[in-house]
């Protein structure tokens, strides 16, 4: 199969690349090599097309001769501040609008969209008196009093974690978690308009070689490398016991392959959890990797963002339909982790 990926000289990119190749597709890479996911740092992957996904022109040349897209093209990150807004809404959202209209004229019916797990803001949660319940939004006051976990809105008792599963509704808590919920719902007016194909991959927390360094934009693995790289030690927000579910690129990479094999869902989007399935804390991460790096131990800050979420583990068990499960375990992936080469 002729495959571009956007994105494609990134982080996740270039091993969605790398992996799609092996299988035997024809893979085309368009990149603008944007300096926030890249600085100074040359492409990861060879014979990359130099182009932003936001101009029709370019869109319409890396289309050509193409059976299918795997979209990568995406400002990633918490950002800086609410002045990215327009960066982030024009790489993601406006990029992907260009892409899918590319698509519609060339006659393209089949994508895989990278898309994310903040599209759902806060993960799973259980009252033990009410139920499944959705917390409301953190506010500072509780964060500052160190009152991380989320309670129930009815009778105030610490809500239990749950796996979250694609069932979930979507409730973006940050600038860039919005941008990521309007790339799904503009693909899935697509498929629907056009009786295309999208399979929506919802990663989780990718880590593993050639993540960006220490950056506003970079994941919380890449930023405690870079620390631990430095000598220092890595800063832990809040306690330390949010938890996360930790996937390595690796298999992120596979699954893109599996989504590519898949006959898809004509006319409409699917969406699939790509994730361990087991829940680490981000303590353990730091721990785990200072030790790795035979580093100084983590240092708890009790720092905060009000945009973060306090837990979000997946529920693997959709993404069985791709053939997918991930393989990497925890300390097999941050072991490498501790010597793997970073960009930037």
């Amino acid at each position: 199969m002729r495959v571009l990926v956007t994105g494609g000289a990134g982080f996740i990119g270039s091993h969605v690349a790398a992996e799609l190749t092996l299988a035997g597709h024809l893979v085309t890479v368009l990149d603008c090599l944007h300096p926030a996911a890249h600085g100074d740092a040359p492409p990861a992957v060879d014979g990359v097309q130099v182009g932003d996904v936001r101009d029709p022109t370019t869109v319409a040349r890396a289309l050509r001769g193409v059976d299918a897209v795997v979209h990568h093209a995406a400002m990633v990150g918490m950002g800086t501040s609410l002045q990215d807004l327009p960066e982030y809404v024009g790489c993601n959202d406006l990029g992907t609008a260009v892409l899918l209209a590319g698509m519609a004229r060339a006659g393209i019916d089949r994508l895989v969209l990278a898309s994310s797990m903040v599209v759902y803001g806060e993960g799973g949660y259980r009252c033990p008196e009410h139920g499944p319940t959705r917390p409301g939004p953190r506010n500072v006051a509780d964060l500052t009093a160190c009152r991380f976990d989320p309670r129930c809105p009815t009778c105030g008792t610490d809500l239990i974690t749950e796996l979250v599963d694609e069932t979930a509704p979507l409730e973006p808590r940050s600038g860039y978690a919005a941008t990521k919920v309007a790339q799904e719902h503009l693909a899935a007016a697509w498929a629907h308009a056009g009786g295309g194909s999208v399979i929506a991959l919802r990663y989780h927390n990718v880590y593993g070689p050639r993540m960006p360094r220490d950056t506003p934009y970079a994941g919380v693995a890449a930023i405690f490398r870079s620390a631990l790289e430095r000598g220092d030690p890595p800063a832990v927000f809040e306690d330390g016991r949010q938890q996360r579910d930790f996937v390595h690129v690796a298999d992120v990479a596979r699954a893109n392959d599996a989504a590519l094999a898949a006959t898809g869902n004509a006319g409409g989007l699917r969406a699939y959890n790509i994730a361990s399935g087991t829940p680490h804390t981000v303590g353990e991460m730091a721990t785990a990797l200072s030790t790795a790096m035979a580093g100084p131990p983590p240092v708890v800050t009790g720092d905060f963002r009000v945009g973060d979420v306090r837990h979000i583990v997946a529920s693997p068990a959709r993404a069985r339909e791709l053939r997918f499960s991930a393989r990497v375990p925890f300390d097999v992936g941050i072991t490498e982790l501790a010597t793997a080469p970073l960009r930037g």
